[in-house]
């Protein structure tokens, strides 16, 4: 059976060149990277805007395998809010198995 992938429904860190009025217009984001939470490792900080404006962005990959979500490294849930925690940017979705 076919997954499909989980939609970013709401990004709340305004200074991600991929952010517009709260939307993700990245293709896809990968969830966790070298710290232990379940950051955004696809943020970037940047005067340019990137992604793809008709496009909401989506969970490509999920590398934190402590989430309820988490199968096979892919997000199963429903959709995903993206925001700061601890001054970086956060799945807020992430829920501990």
């Amino acid at each position: 059976m076919a997954m499909k992938m989980s939609k970013i429904s709401a990004c709340d860190v305004a200074d991600c060149s991929y952010n517009r009025n709260k939307e993700c217009h990245a293709l896809a984001i990968t969830v966790g990277g070298p710290e232990v939470c379940a950051c955004c490792d696809t943020y970037v900080h940047a005067a340019k805007k990137g992604g793809v404006a008709d496009t909401i962005g989506g969970v490509g990959a999920c590398k934190v395998d402590s989430c309820t979500f988490n199968t096979n490294l892919e997000c199963s849930a429903p959709g995903i809010k993206v925001g700061l925690h601890q001054g970086h940017p956060d799945c807020t979705t992430f829920k501990t198995r």
